[in-house]
């Protein structure tokens, strides 16, 4: 899943987040007719220079029933695999990125925090604590030289970054390994060296070399090309602080007292049993949800094991 900190036009780059919750969204958008705006934008002179040439699905082919299910390509021997890294602009590194070192985690997060997604105005970014990450990019059976950073030579500081993790998905009733990319972040200031294709080719020739040969990853723009749109709700809990800094926006009629009324949270929770997830829950979390992921073509394959981590995060669940 490539998230990433650009702005729209090349590869590498994502849709920046709509402070105003009212706002429509592409993820209000059918697949269809993102399809339809996308084929139209081509058709107008605007290509996908760098998604043209991988190995993922083409605007030109939706709608083509002829082609079959399974790989776009077959996986390469491994002995074939590139074994050196890309060659990066000479002023800059590649470097394998140890989360578990104090020192690395806050490299990362203060690359992610003054640089990651952030709005038109520059005003609102992500703020993924050094704790997130850590969960988020040690999964079971996670691979250290996934997590990919560039430095530049001189200085030593920490100017890109970019991970992957490994995931098993069900597609229909067949199980696939793939990687996950994730947190695709230049520094603004070097937006212009093209360092982005070349991050997303050696994650890929990274992920080639542990046997996995398929790919998940999300953007804020049409890349080619979705096999799903996404729309994400949030609840305001500090709407008052989230409106003096311009995050949200009084709604029509409605009073500053009216709106921290309304997103009031209640003094207990309305469901019965609701409590953090505990260690002992696993087998019967991971049977709920796998039966609940049953329903669709394609789903993340959790086991126990990755049920276990989510208890160890300390994630809600229903009792």
């Amino acid at each position: 899943m490539v998230d990433s900190n650009e702005s729209s036009g090349t590869p590498e780059e994502t849709q920046n987040p709509k402070p105003d919750g009212n706002a429509p969204s592409e993820s209000d958008i059918t697949l269809d007719e993102l399809t339809r705006q996308v084929q139209e934008s081509l058709a107008l002179g605007n290509r996908h220079k760098f998604w043209e040439t991988q190995p993922v699905g083409q605007f030109k082919d939706v709608g083509n029933s002829s082609l079959p299910d399974g790989p776009i390509e077959p996986p390469t021997p491994l002995s074939e695999v590139k074994q050196e890294p890309y060659n990066l602009p000479n002023l800059y590194e590649w470097i394998t990125c140890d989360i578990n070192s104090d020192g690395v985690c806050t490299e990362v997060y203060n690359l992610l925090t003054d640089n990651y997604v952030e709005d038109d105005e520059n005003m609102f970014r992500f703020n993924y604590s050094k704790e997130f990450l850590r969960w988020a990019l040690r999964p079971p059976g996670y691979f250290k030289s996934w997590h990919i950073g560039v430095r530049v030579k001189s200085s030593k500081k920490l100017v890109a970054f970019i991970t992957g993790v490994p995931a098993r998905i069900r597609v229909h009733d067949e199980i696939v390994l793939m990687a996950e990319v994730n947190f695709l972040c230049v520094h603004k200031k070097l937006r212009s060296k093209r360092l982005a294709p070349v991050m997303i080719k050696e994650v890929t020739r990274r992920v080639h070399l542990e046997n996995i040969w398929q790919a998940a990853y999300t953007a804020g723009v049409v890349l080619p090309t979705p096999m799903s749109t996404c729309q994400y709700w949030h609840r305001s809990l500090n709407p008052k602080k989230l409106i003096d800094v311009g995050f949200s926006r009084l709604g029509a009629r409605m009073t500053m007292s009216r709106t921290i009324k309304l997103f009031k949270l209640p003094d207990s929770t309305a469901t019965p049993g609701f409590r953090k997830m505990e260690l002992h829950d696993v087998p019967a979390v991971t049977r709920l949800l796998r039966n609940y992921l049953r329903q669709f073509i394609v789903a993340p394959d959790f086991d126990e094991n990755d049920c276990g981590a989510l208890a160890s995060s300390q994630r809600g669940c229903r009792g």
